[in-house]
């Protein structure tokens, strides 16, 4: 099973977002575990997930979160800022997919 940690500046619009995803991935047949945290715990959760999806507005920290993700070979995204604001599960799991790949 791949893992996804998304993050936001407080965990709170994550957390919608994280079981929109879940709904999506169930509906589809698709195995994967989403977690959403505030973005000061990611270093926490880092060596167990496959996938760093980041709120737009925390755009400005993706080359740091970056450096927290490299040595760990996890990849960094920021999710679509209209898929993030429709809390649109459908889109960003389309969205994560392809990172998701071995």
């Amino acid at each position: 099973m791949k893992n996804i940690l998304l993050v936001c500046g407080t965990g709170a619009s994550s957390g919608f977002m994280a079981k929109n995803i879940r709904q999506a991935a169930k509906a589809r047949n698709i195995e994967i575990g989403v977690k959403a945290r505030s973005d000061s715990v990611v270093e926490d959760y880092i060596e167990d997930i496959d996938l760093l999806l980041v709120g737009p507005h925390l755009s400005y920290m993706l080359h740091d979160l970056e450096d927290i993700a490299e040595p760990y070979g996890v990849a960094v995204q920021i999710i679509p800022k209209d898929a993030y604001g429709e809390l649109d599960g459908d889109a960003v799991l389309d969205f994560a997919i392809p990172f998701l790949k071995d």
